[in-house]
């Protein structure tokens, strides 16, 4: 990125930017500082706790009754570390860097990592960890081969009708987190005494 420094006129190089930024982000009113800084840590506890809840759902399928703390330690973490890392590369990186200034985009980008990181993501993770205990176990009969794919989708589809509401509560506070993001980046730039509209030309 590169932009028009303030009363010059003159290009602002990235490195000068980024550190402007860091300069400026300290002077906001701590709740921003906060919200931004850990912002993404919520999103990604809400994921993991829909791993558990997802890792809850399949055991009940498969009647798995073994190895809950075994399958539940990787549903909490993965999602975790795997929705955070998402909407920082996604969202946080991208808005500090000034290489995302469209607010209908951060909010996309919030939804969609909100809905495929907090929701997708650990519907899916939990159906191998459930499976190879059942099939451990025998706790469950196992697909057939040539039949595999059709088995899984019949045994995942009262599971997904049971997980619509997390997806629509993450992809809700993926993109309010998402727009509160933006709204502390437009604070940032009143700081920087940097035009908003000089940055989407």
């Amino acid at each position: 990125m590169a932009t028009d420094e303030p009363g010059t006129g003159q290009t602002m190089s990235k490195h000068l930017y980024l550190e402007m930024i860091s300069k400026h982000f300290e002077k906001l009113p701590e709740n921003d500082r906060n919200f931004f800084s850990y912002g993404p840590m919520y999103l990604g506890g809400n994921a993991g706790l829909a791993g558990l809840v997802a890792n809850s759902f399949w055991r009940r399928a498969l009647n798995v009754t073994q190895g809950h703390i075994v399958s539940s330690l990787p549903m909490a973490t993965l999602p975790f570390l795997t929705t955070v890392a998402l909407y920082n590369v996604a969202v946080s990186s991208p808005l500090i860097m000034g290489d995302l200034n469209c607010p209908t985009c951060v909010v996309t980008r919030g939804f969609l990592v909100g809905v495929v990181g907090g929701g997708v993501y650990p519907l899916l993770l939990a159906l191998p960890v459930s499976a190879g205990l059942a099939a451990r176990y025998n706790t469950a009969p196992m697909p057939e081969r040539g039949n595999i794919m059709r088995h899984w989708i019949k045994v995942s589809r009262p599971i997904v009708k049971r997980m619509a509401f997390v997806f629509v509560l993450q992809g809700f506070f993926g993109s309010y987190l998402a727009s509160r993001h933006f709204d502390t980046y437009l604070k940032l730039l009143k700081l920087m005494d940097i035009s908003y509209e000089d940055l989407r030309d």
